[in-house]
């Protein structure tokens, strides 16, 4: 069967104007997974209804009817490895995979997403145009500047592109080392008329995004998905969902929410509520309420990570009531300390009542994510982590209990982005492993080696193209990186270097020139204010 002939659209595509651009809009992964990803639905639905854009979809196990000569090749880029699948299908579509080998004859290679709105320069050198932000406004401004330029020569329509804000064209930009294994010197463009420092672009709309497309082959299978919050008002120190994504914004009820669910509802009994922080709308209570009408008594209700402090009884009950058996709350330590120097603003007392209230609720499970290796942490902090994981356990015994944990990772445009990957948080998840099991926790810790991988792409520069290029004929293994950095010794910094090495305050940074919502300034303010002197 045609994965494409499941899908049930929320939207209507544009009839076409007689001489639309051709563009391709790629997911690097398979169908299922690239159909569940909500910002590759609303780009797509974009581009599908404007009259002068004829947008065919491609993926890595399916593809619509490809033109042969596009005019622009877009990625959603929404997961660090994936990277490996954009370079094999620029491959299949021969396309030459470095942007500055590609002539007039090839389309413009787009990026946009998480990824590269984190930290687009270990991929920069593939990308002719990478788009920094929110899509609502950035991509019709992309397409519309396109349009403008369209019939010029390849140089001068990035040149063009570069000037519209949000739009990062990397080979514009010429970087400057101290040595080629050495830190980074300046970041600056080589034509006066392309600006020195690109900014993200932020929406700040109350109506936020819903699915346009529902369908059984999805991995969440006919799910409905709508955004309640973007951001996250908490700002944990190393929360790239936070910072990166500020300000916060919540979806108007009656203007955004109430009426995108009746509308995906009448497609499905599925409903998932997005957010990095879903429970603080300022007006969640009503929402729930309105999704516990009778008429959606057969609606099966996805949430994600809630805040502790909102799990009461009553939303239990409506979890219940609605087909969720379990729920999310994100804690990072049992250590008071921690969660102080961190800015996460919880009490232990708080996470055991979570849990009360989410057995007496009626809820089978609750899962907790947590962290190792943050600044400061020592041993006293795991133990801390673990008694209070007792605590929980012993307060609600029904509920089945878990601990899914990662290791810290610095990300860019956070406070801790000059933090490295702590080497000790391999043992570290061992430690806790050992002592959560004879606590009758069920533990799930992240791999340290990808937090490693992880480590390296959130904090690379552009050299590491040569080596993502070795890696992909290697594999995605920790073993993989390694032996290509030993085959590119002294041609680009050292894996510690990257991953591990603490950074200095006032060097230049890989995303030095691109701006997001906080300026590094109020950055170290923020890190300064986590140091100990001030706990």
């Amino acid at each position: 069967m045609d994965l494409f002939s499941s899908e049930k659209l929320l939207f209507t595509p544009t009839s076409k104007n007689h001489n639309p651009i051709s563009l391709i809009y790629a997911f690097p992964n398979e169908y299922t997974v690239g159909i569940t990803s909500l910002g590759y639905q609303l780009i797509w639905a974009n581009f599908s209804t404007r009259e002068d854009v004829e947008v065919t979809r491609l993926f890595t196990d399916i593809e619509e009817k490809l033109p042969r000569h596009p005019e622009i090749l877009g990625f959603s880029f929404s997961w660090e490895l994936d990277y490996v699948n954009i370079l094999d299908l620029l491959e299949k579509l021969n396309i030459p995979i470095y942007a500055k080998d590609r002539t007039e004859n090839h389309p413009l290679v787009f990026g946009g997403g998480p990824v590269l709105t984190a930290n687009p320069e270990p991929f920069a050198e593939f990308f002719d145009v990478i788009l920094l932000g929110d899509g609502e406004n950035l991509i019709d401004n992309f397409i519309d500047s396109f349009q403008e330029i369209r019939n010029s020569n390849r140089q001068e329509k990035l040149i063009h592109l570069a000037q519209t804000p949000g739009i990062y064209c990397p080979n514009l930009y010429h970087v400057e080392y101290e040595n080629i294994t050495g830190k980074i010197k300046s970041i600056t463009p080589i034509d006066e008329r392309i600006p020195a420092v690109v900014e993200k672009q932020t929406y700040r709309g109350n109506v936020l995004s819903a699915s346009t497309v529902v369908t059984e082959k999805a991995a969440w299978e006919n799910i409905f998905m709508v955004e309640v919050v973007r951001s996250c008002p908490e700002m944990c120190r190393f929360c790239l969902a936070s910072y990166l994504t500020l300000p916060f914004r919540t979806a108007s009820l009656e203007g955004s929410l109430i009426p995108a669910i009746e509308r995906g509802l009448k497609y499905t009994n599925r409903l998932g509520l997005l957010g990095a922080s879903v429970t603080q709308h300022p007006e969640f209570e009503e929402l729930l309420n309105y999704i516990m009408q009778p008429k959606y008594d057969d609606v099966r209700l996805s949430i994600a990570s809630v805040r502790t402090n909102t799990v009461t009884e009553k939303l239990a009950q409506t979890l219940t009531k609605r087909d969720t058996k379990s729920i999310t709350i994100a804690i990072e330590s049992g250590s008071a300390k921690i969660r102080q120097m961190i800015n996460k603003k919880l009490e232990n007392d708080e996470i055991i009542q979570a849990s009360i209230n989410a057995q007496k609720g009626g809820l089978r499970a609750i899962k907790f994510y947590g962290m190792v290796g943050l600044p400061q942490e020592d041993n006293s902090d795991l133990d801390a982590t673990i008694e209070m994981m007792r605590a929980v356990k012993k307060a609600s015994p029904r509920l089945k209990t878990t601990l899914g944990c990662s290791t810290f990772v610095p990300k860019a445009h956070t406070p801790f982005q000059w933090f490295g990957v702590n080497k000790q948080s391999k043992k570290r998840l061992q430690y806790l492993q050992k002592n959560l099991a004879k606590a009758g926790v069920d533990f799930r810790p992240e791999s340290y080696n990808w937090s490693v991988i992880q480590g390296l792409m959130s904090r690379g520069d552009r050299r590491l193209s040569k080596l993502l290029l070795l890696t992909r004929i290697y594999g995605d293994t920790l073993g993989s990186y390694k032996r290509a950095f030993k085959e590119l010794k002294g041609q680009l910094p050292s894996l510690d270097y990257y991953v591990h090495e603490n950074w200095e305050l006032e060097q230049v940074l890989p995303w030095s020139h691109l701006k997001t919502a906080l300026p590094d300034e109020t950055l170290i303010k923020h890190l300064q204010m986590s140091l100990p002197n001030n706990l």
